[in-house]
C-alpha cells in the first residue's frame, strides 16, 4: 500500500485502490514497451509505403471493397497499437505529473508517436478525395461495408481539410505547440501549493475544503486559492492567450466561421442544436440557479451567500466521511437495480484494479475515465476523499467506463463516442445512484440535504457549464482582435458568473481568478457544453425510464454499444427523443426545476 493509500485508511475511508497499469505494459523501462514502440514506427512507415498515393486507384479497381477493407483494417490495427502506447504514457504521467522521470517518459513517447503517426495522415485525406459515387459503391457490400459509418463520418471533415504537407506540419508542430502548453498547464497546476490554516495542500484537497461544514475553513480555502491563482496569473494568462491564438490560426486555415464550429464538427452536432441548448439554459437561469441560491441563502440565514458557500453542505445536517467499501457497494447496488449486466461490467473496475482512487502529491486533479484502446480496457482516475459528491463522481466515471467497455467491440476507429453522447452513461449512472440513495433515506433533514446536493450537482453540470461555454466564446472572440490581459480575462469570468449564479451569490475579491484552474479551457476548448447536453439528455431519458417503457434497458444498452457508429438523432429516436426539437431541452430543465420545487416545499424540514 502506498503512503497516500495508507493515509486514506487513517482517515477512515478504508483501503483505496491504485490502478494496475501492467495490463498495458509492465513498466516504463519494460522491453515490451520499447518493442511495441519500435514496431509502431515500422508499421506506420510500411503502411505509408504500401498505400500512399494509391487509394483512388484501388477504389476504382476490381474487388475494391476487399482491397480497401484490408487497408482500413490494417490502419485500425496500427491505431490500436499507437493508442495503447500513448494511453500507457498518459496514465503514468497522470499518476504523478511532477515526477521528472514520468514527465520525460510521457514527452518522449508523445514525440515519437507524433512523428510515427504523421506517416498515416495521408490515409484519411486520400479516402476523402475519392469520388462520392466510387466510395459509396465500395462501401455498399463486402469487407469495407463494416467501416461505412467511419468513412461517412470522416468525410464530414472533408471541407476543412488542407493539403497533405500542411496537415503534416500542423500534426508534427502540435508537440511543441498545443501539447506543450497543455503540459505546462498540467505541471503548473499539480505543483501549486495552497496554505490553508497552517496546512500546505495541493489543489484537490484545497478545493475539497470548499465543501467543509465549517465556514471558516471554506473561506480560508477560497482565499488560499485566490492568492495562488493571482500569484500565477501571468502563466495562466499566457497559456490562455497562446492556445487561443493557436486555435484561431487553425480555424482560419481550415475555414471555420464560428469560434466553436470545430468543436461542433468533432462532436457531430449541429450549431443550431447547441445554440438552442444555450438559449434554453440561459433563459432558465432565474428559475434554476437564481431561485435555488436564494433559497440556500435563506437556509443559511443570510441575504447573500459568499462564493465559498455555493457548494457548502446544508447547516444542521450531519455529515460524515463515506468509506470506499460503502461507496463501491452503493454504486454497484444502484447499477444492479437497473441492470445486473451493468453492475457486472462496473464490478470489474474494482476487482481487476482499473481504478486509481487516492489523493497523491503530483497526481492529476479531478477525475476521468480513460478508454485506452479496444484491445485493452478503460481506467478510472479519482481523487477520493469521502464526500457524498465523491460517491457521485465514482458513479459518473464508472458510467463512462461501462460505456467504453460496451463500445469497444466497434474497434479503434468506431468505438469513440462524440462528446454530446459521451456524457450519457456517466450522468445516467449518477442519476441511478442518487435515486437509490434518496429512496433509502427517510429522515426529512437528510432527504433535504440529498435533494439540495443533487440540485447543486445539476446546476454545476448544466448552468455552470453553459456559463463556462459563454466565457470561452467571449475569450476566443476577443482573442481574434489581440491578446487579453489577465485582468480582462477576470472581467469576462465575473460577467458570466454574475449572470449565471444570480444576485444571491456574492462574488467577493479573489473569485475573479477562478477561471485559471479549469482544465477543459486548456485541453478541450468548448468541451463544456457536452455536460449540459448530457445532463438534459439523461433527464429526458430518465423520464422515459420512469414510465417503465418496455424494452428500455435493451434500447439503452444498444445506445451505449453503438459507440461512434450513429448520429445522436438516430440513437435517440427509439426513445421518442429529438435534440433538434427546441422543446427537448425544456424536458431536462423542468426536472431540475421540479427538484427545486420539492426543496421549496420542504423549507421547514
Amino acid at each position: 500500500m502506498s503512503t497516500a493509500a495508507a493515509a486514506r485508511v487513517a482517515d477512515g475511508l478504508g483501503p483505496l485502490p491504485e490502478w494496475d497499469l501492467t495490463h498495458l505494459y509492465p513498466a516504463m523501462e519494460a522491453p515490451a514497451f520499447a518493442e511495441d514502440l519500435a514496431r509502431a514506427e515500422a508499421e506506420c512507415k510500411a503502411f505509408a509505403e504500401a498505400y500512399r498515393g494509391k487509394l483512388d486507384a484501388i477504389a476504382r479497381g476490381p474487388e475494391a471493397s476487399v482491397a480497401l477493407g484490408a487497408a482500413v483494417e490494417r490502419y485500425e490495427a496500427i491505431e490500436d497499437l499507437l493508442g495503447r502506447l500513448m494511453s500507457y504514457a498518459s496514465l503514468v504521467y497522470a499518476g504523478d505529473t511532477t515526477d521528472p522521470k514520468c514527465a520525460k517518459f510521457y514527452g518522449d513517447t508523445q514525440e515519437r508517436l507524433t512523428a510515427a503517426s504523421s506517416e498515416l495522415l495521408f490515409f484519411t485525406l486520400e479516402l476523402n478525395r475519392i469520388d462520392d459515387a466510387v466510395i459509396a459503391a465500395a462501401t455498399a457490400s463486402g469487407p469495407l461495408a463494416r467501416y461505412r459509418p467511419w468513412i461517412e463520418d470522416i468525410r464530414k471533415d472533408k471541407p476543412y481539410q488542407l493539403e497533405d504537407k500542411i496537415e503534416q506540419l500542423f500534426h508534427e508542430k502540435s508537440v511543441t505547440g498545443r501539447a506543450a502548453w497543455n503540459r505546462l498547464f498540467d505541471e503548473t497546476i499539480a505543483s501549486l501549493r495552497f496554505s490553508v490554516e497552517g496546512e500546505e495542500l495541493a489543489i484537490e484537497p484545497t478545493l475539497n475544503k470548499l465543501q467543509e461544514p465549517d465556514e471558516a475553513v471554506r473561506k480560508a480555502a477560497a482565499e488560499a486559492l485566490a492568492k495562488v491563482f493571482r500569484d500565477n496569473l501571468r502563466i495562466f494568462t499566457l497559456v490562455t492567450n497562446t492556445l487561443g491564438k493557436d486555435k484561431e490560426i487553425s480555424d482560419r486555415w481550415r475555414g471555420f466561421e464560428d469560434v466553436a464550429d470545430s468543436r461542433h464538427l468533432a462532436n457531430r452536432v449541429e450549431r443550431e442544436v447547441v445554440d438552442a441548448l444555450v438559449r434554453a439554459v440561459r433563459d432558465a437561469y432565474p428559475r434554476l440557479s437564481h431561485r435555488y441560491y436564494a433559497l440556500k441563502a435563506k437556509w443559511f440565514g443570510k441575504e447573500k451567500l459568499d462564493h465559498w458557500d455555493r457548494n457548502a453542505p446544508l447547516p444542521q445536517v450531519e455529515t460524515r466521511a463515506i468509506g470506499w467499501d460503502e461507496a463501491r457497494d452503493t454504486v454497484l447496488g444502484a447499477y444492479a437495480a437497473f441492470s445486473p449486466r451493468m453492475a457486472d461490467i462496473a464490478r470489474r473496475f474494482f476487482d481487476e484494479r482499473w481504478i486509481d482512487a487516492p489523493v497523491r502529491p503530483g497526481k492529476a486533479p479531478g477525475a476521468f475515465a480513460h478508454p485506452t484502446v479496444p484491445s485493452a480496457h478503460p481506467y478510472v482516475l479519482l481523487n477520493y476523499q469521502g464526500k457524498p459528491r465523491d460517491v457521485m463522481t465514482l458513479a459518473h466515471e464508472l458510467g463512462h467506463g461501462v460505456h467504453q467497455v460496451l463500445a469497444a467491440p466497434n474497434g479503434a476507429l468506431m468505438a469513440p463516442t462524440p462528446l454530446t453522447l459521451a456524457e450519457t452513461a456517466s450522468v445516467f449512472g449518477e442519476m441511478l445512484t442518487f435515486r437509490r440513495l434518496l429512496a433509502e433515506t427517510h429522515d426529512p433533514r437528510q432527504r433535504k440535504a440529498m435533494l439540495a446536493a443533487k440540485v447543486e450537482d445539476m446546476l454545476n453540470t448544466v448552468v455552470r457549464q453553459i456559463a463556462f461555454y459563454s466565457f470561452e466564446r467571449k475569450v476566443h472572440t476577443e482573442r481574434r482582435a489581440g491578446e487579453l490581459t489577465g485582468d480582462r480575462l477576470c472581467e469576462l469570468w465575473l460577467s458570466v458568473q454574475e449572470e449565471s449564479l444570480g444576485p444571491a451569490i456574492r462574488l467577493g475579491p479573489g473569485y475573479e481568478t477562478f477561471w485559471a484552474y479549469i482544465p477543459h479551457f486548456v485541453h478541450s476548448p468548448f468541451y463544456v457544453y457536452a455536460y449540459a447536453f448530457g445532463d438534459c439528455l439523461v433527464n429526458s431519458l430518465y423520464g422515459v425510464y420512469e414510465k417503465a417503457e418496455a424494452g428500455f434497458v435493451d434500447k439503452y444498452f444498444a445506445l451505449l454499444s453503438a459507440g461512434g457508429t450513429k448520429h445522436h438523432s438516430e440513437l435517440l429516436a427509439p426513445f421518442g427523443l429529438d435534440a433538434r426539437d427546441p422543446a427537448f431541452w425544456q424536458i431536462g430543465l423542468s426536472m431540475i426545476e421540479g427538484l427545486i420545487d420539492d426543496l421549496a416545499a420542504m423549507e421547514g424540514a
